[in-house]
C-alpha cells in the first residue's frame, strides 16, 4: 500500500511539470504574439535604450515601453518594384530605363500592394483608440474643374458693313477706328432717291392691298416689302414710314454686325455705290474665351466638351460655350495646356480683355475602386492606406492611385472591393508605427 502511494505522487508532480511546460512553451506563445520593451524618452522618441536611465539629450527619465505585435502578421510582401517617370508619373515600367517622353532616368517605386508595416495595439491601447472605416467600393466618378480664362478677339470673325444701294452719305455716326458697333446701332445716314423711291412705292402697294385685299395688291405689297429688307431697311423703319405717310429724305441704315471698327471709309459727302464698303470690323458676334488647364488636369480635356462662364463685368449671368481647340503642345514654363471656347456675343456685352470664371464638369468613365482621401498618407516616395485586419490588427499598404474627385481618390492597384481602409486613426497608427518598429522598411 505504501509503493501504490509513492507511485501515485510520482505521476502527479510528472503530470503537472508537463502541463506546466505546455503552458509556458515559449514557441508556442510567440506564434501567437510577442511582446518587447525598452526604454525611450517621452521629448525625444527616437531614444531607444534596453535598460532605464536618463535622456541622454534632455536628462529626463526614460520611460517603458513596450510593443505587442504578431509573428504572423510580419510577412512582407517585397517585390522587384516598379519604374516611372519623375515628371510624368502615369508612365511606368517594369524595369529601369529612361523616361519615353523626356529621356530622364526613371525612379524606382514599390509595386501597389506591397505590405510594408503591420502593428498590433494592445488593450490599453485600443481604450483611445476610436478609428472610423471605409469600404473600399466602386463609385462613379466627376470632376470639377475651375479655370480663370480671358476674351479675346476671333480670328476668323471678320466682317463689314456695306453699302447694299446706291447713295450719298449724310451723316456718320461711327467717330473713329476702335469704336464698338453693335448688331442695330445706326452707322450713317444715307441720301439715296432709289431708296426713296422704293419707300414710296411700298406705302402705295401696302394702301391699295388694304383696300381691296386682293391677290394681286399683295403679291406687289409683299414684294416691295421685301426689296428694302433687302437694301437694309429695318422693320420698325418700315412700319414707321407706313404710319406717317411718308420717307424720309435722309434714311438712316444700321449695322447687321457687331465687331470693332477695323476701318472708317464712311464720311460725310461721299457716294457710295452698291458694295462698297462703309466699315469694315473685326466682328465680335463671337469671341473666343481662351484658359489653361493645369498639366494633371490636361488628358481629361476633349474636343466638344461644355464650358460654363461667369463673368465680373456682367455678374449674375451665365455663358456657355465649347471646347473648339486644344494646343497640341504643352507650355514648358506654366506646365499648363492652352484651351479656347467660341461664345455668341450678339449684344456685344463681352469685350475683348474680360476676365472669365469658368467651370469645366466631367464624368470620368467607367466604375472604379475609390476610397477617401483622408484615408491615403502620401510619403512623397509612396502612398501608403491603413487595412484593418480585425480590431487589434491593422496593415499598412502601398497603392497605386488616379483621379481624385469630390474628396474620393480612385484606386488603380494594391486594393480590392470590400477591403476596411482605416479613414479617421491612419496617422496615429502610421507614427506608432514609426516609433515602434511596425514598418517593414524605412520611409
Amino acid at each position: 500500500m505504501h509503493k501504490i502511494l509513492i507511485l501515485f505522487f510520482l505521476l502527479t508532480i510528472g503530470c503537472f511539470k508537463q502541463d506546466k511546460l505546455k503552458a509556458t512553451n515559449p514557441h508556442d506563445h510567440n506564434k501567437a504574439s510577442k511582446i518587447e520593451s525598452y526604454y525611450t524618452c517621452s521629448m525625444h522618441p527616437q531614444i531607444k535604450e534596453s535598460k532605464p536611465g536618463k535622456c541622454p539629450i534632455c536628462h529626463m527619465n526614460l520611460t517603458k515601453v513596450e510593443v505587442e505585435y504578431d509573428e504572423e502578421l510580419k510577412v512582407s510582401q517585397k517585390s522587384a518594384g516598379i519604374w516611372r517617370c519623375k515628371k510624368f508619373p502615369e508612365v511606368t515600367s517594369e524595369k529601369e530605363d529612361v523616361c519615353p517622353i523626356d529621356s530622364t532616368q526613371m525612379i524606382k517605386v514599390n509595386n501597389a500592394g506591397s505590405v510594408i508595416g503591420n502593428i498590433k495595439l494592445r488593450a490599453s491601447q485600443l481604450s483611445h483608440f476610436k478609428p472610423a472605416y471605409f469600404e473600399v467600393t466602386k463609385m462613379k466618378m466627376t470632376k470639377e474643374i475651375r479655370l480663370l480664362g480671358s476674351v479675346m478677339q476671333s480670328e476668323d470673325k471678320e466682317s463689314s458693313i456695306p453699302a447694299r444701294i446706291g447713295g450719298r452719305v449724310e451723316k456718320v455716326y461711327i467717330k473713329s477706328t476702335g469704336s464698338l458697333i453693335s448688331i442695330g446701332g445706326p452707322v450713317v445716314d444715307l441720301y439715296s432717291p432709289k431708296l426713296i423711291t422704293a419707300g414710296e412705292e411700298y406705302l402705295i402697294a401696302r394702301s391699295s392691298f388694304e383696300k381691296n385685299k386682293t391677290a394681286e395688291f399683295k403679291n406687289l405689297y409683299k414684294q416691295s416689302e421685301k426689296r428694302l429688307k433687302q437694301w437694309g431697311i429695318e422693320d420698325f423703319q418700315i412700319e414707321d414710314w407706313y404710319k406717317t405717310k411718308s420717307i424720309p429724305k435722309n434714311i438712316t441704315i444700321y449695322s447687321n454686325a457687331t465687331g470693332i471698327v477695323r476701318k472708317r471709309n464712311a464720311n460725310n459727302g461721299n457716294y457710295f455705290k452698291e458694295g462698297q464698303t462703309f466699315f469694315e470690323l473685326s466682328d465680335l458676334s463671337s469671341v473666343w474665351v481662351e484658359m489653361d488647364v493645369y498639366e494633371h488636369d490636361s488628358n481629361l480635356i476633349h474636343m466638344g466638351q461644355k464650358v460654363e462662364f461667369e463673368f465680373t463685368a456682367i455678374p449674375g449671368k451665365k455663358f456657355y460655350g465649347e471646347i473648339d481647340f486644344i494646343d497640341p503642345v504643352l507650355n514648358q514654363k506654366s506646365r499648363t495646356l492652352k484651351i479656347r471656347t467660341t461664345i455668341q456675343n450678339d449684344k456685344g456685352q463681352l469685350k475683348p480683355g474680360m476676365v472669365a470664371d469658368a467651370n469645366l464638369t466631367l464624368s470620368l468613365e467607367g466604375l472604379p475602386l475609390v476610397i477617401p482621401r483622408s484615408a491615403i498618407i502620401d510619403t512623397g516616395k509612396r502612398i501608403v492606406v491603413w487595412i484593418k485586419i480585425d480590431d487589434k490588427q491593422f496593415q499598412a499598404k502601398t497603392i497605386l492611385t488616379g483621379m481624385e474627385s469630390q474628396g474620393f481618390v480612385e484606386i488603380k492597384s494594391g486594393l480590392k472591393e470590400g477591403d476596411e481602409v482605416v479613414m479617421d486613426g491612419n496617422f496615429l497608427l502610421d507614427a506608432q508605427a514609426q516609433l515602434f518598429g511596425g514598418f517593414e522598411d524605412s520611409k
